[in-house]
């Protein structure tokens, strides 16, 4: 079976990567989201597995030592770390995983140049447009907002370490254009659009 790819995925706040994410999981067949782990508490409304596995910091250190992450950084003061062995298992199923981390943790991942990782760059049309939409969440103080855009600036300014950009203007094209690379990368893989092995035999007959 072929092995599945991983597609690292990073944008700036306000780039609206999570709708994107939660489109392609639902349209896209044989695709994963990879579940970090981190040592913040939950949220409301969030349940362990499902967004973060939500583990106590001795826990995540040991993890650290005995090598079990592929990328972890602090972030605010907590820890974010990407599971080895998850992303291993669903790749030997053949099926594609999305990582969405930041531009830290793509970083580490580019320079340990794992073989069929892709990476991805979400970004606004504009910079007045990135502006608006973390202003029309309504929810952040305006220290919070600027230091999003401060992290924004930095993060943008990172772009070149991936290998596909996308600018997300209209939501429904940033689908198709994200799908297109997946479908892409399958062929590259001598798989077909759903991600499926290819039967060479019969096609050569």
């Amino acid at each position: 079976m072929s092995r599945g790819k991983l597609f690292v995925i990073s944008a700036p706040s306000g780039a609206g990567k999570s709708t994107l994410l939660k489109r392609l999981l639902i349209e896209v067949p044989n695709l994963a989201f990879s579940v970090s782990h981190t040592t913040r508490a939950p949220r409301p409304g969030e349940s362990n597995g499902r967004e973060y596995h939500f583990v106590d910091h001795p826990t995540f250190t040991g993890m650290c030592a005995n090598q079990a992450f592929l990328e972890w950084a602090e972030v605010h003061g907590n820890l974010y770390g990407t599971s080895r062995a998850a992303i291993e298992a669903q790749q030997a199923k053949g099926i594609d995983v999305f990582l969405d981390i930041d531009v830290q943790g793509a970083r580490q991942l580019r320079e340990q140049q794992l073989p069929g990782a892709i990476f991805l760059f979400i970004t606004p049309p504009s910079w007045t447009e990135l502006e608006r939409r973390l202003r029309g969440r309504g929810t952040d103080a305006e220290e919070t907002v600027q230091l999003r855009l401060n992290n924004a600036r930095r993060e943008m300014e990172a772009a070149d370490l991936y290998d596909y950009l996308v600018i997300n203007d209209r939501l429904d094209e940033a689908v198709e254009v994200l799908r297109a690379v997946i479908i892409a990368e399958r062929c590259k893989a001598r798989r077909n659009p759903d991600g499926l092995p290819i039967d060479w035999e019969k096609v050569t007959g």
